[in-house]
């Protein structure tokens, strides 16, 4: 290698380096640290002037409805996959994207919900998969479900299953009924436009499709399999 390129090769070797040790510190610690917040979350304030609702519940005080019906409409592979579900994104892209649950992950929207911003560079996707193999090696995959449900968004300015809970039914997310975690659940792809506590037509209809896939994975009995 010429002189000239082997200062600028190092500098870019130990960046990297401290990079990938940085975030590998930082996700094995919230493996058993809530994080205060997310960076769609503080995006969010940032550009609106408000502050987000949200409270963090562990996992075993948020309803296993709610824990299927986001598995049924989100990531029915959740158990099985190693944080990427390819036959998903072949479908998605056979299909022009027009589908009923999106190709991405729970555990690649959490990666890019907890620690990137909104976008679609190549730099982006390309950190959203590494944060998503630290999470899918350092988490069990419980850990990753109970994080994906406290920093989804629900609404505007809506975070997470216990404000969702609260907001849209006046109940704690450990005590939704069946039909309203098919409705949060139904409201997921797209929260700003898609409302469930006014649902339209199509979100009763997304929330029906829902209750029969959870009942097709086995209800609440799937959830063993995490």
């Amino acid at each position: 290698m010429p002189r000239f390129l082997r200062t600028p090769f190092k500098f870019v070797l130990w960046f990297c380096v401290a990079f990938a040790l940085a975030t590998v510190l930082l996700v094995l610690m919230l493996r058993w640290v809530d994080p205060p917040s997310s960076a769609v979350i503080q995006f969010w304030q940032q550009h609106s002037g408000h502050k987000a609702q949200q409270q963090w519940r562990p996992l075993e005080k948020i309803s296993p409805s709610l824990q299927m019906a986001v598995i049924a409409a989100e990531d029915q592979k959740f158990p099985l996959h190693y944080g990427f579900d390819f036959a998903a994104l072949k479908q998605a892209i056979n299909e022009n994207r027009k589908r009923t649950r999106g190709a991405s992950t729970i555990t690649q929207q959490t990666a890019k919900n907890l620690f990137l911003w909104n976008g679609r560079s190549y730099l982006r996707k390309g950190l959203e998969a590494w944060f998503t193999l630290l999470m899918e090696l350092l988490w069990p995959k419980e850990r990753i479900l109970e994080v994906y449900l406290n920093i989804a968004e629900f609404g505007e300015g809506i975070y997470g299953a216990e404000a969702a809970a609260r907001s849209f039914f006046g109940t704690s997310a450990q005590n939704i009924s069946h039909w309203q975690a098919g409705l949060m659940a139904a409201v997921l792809p797209s929260p700003k436009r898609m409302s469930a506590k006014a649902p339209s037509h199509y979100v009763r209809s997304r929330a029906s499709t829902i209750h029969r896939q959870v009942r097709k994975l086995g209800d609440a009995g799937y959830l063993k399999n995490l």
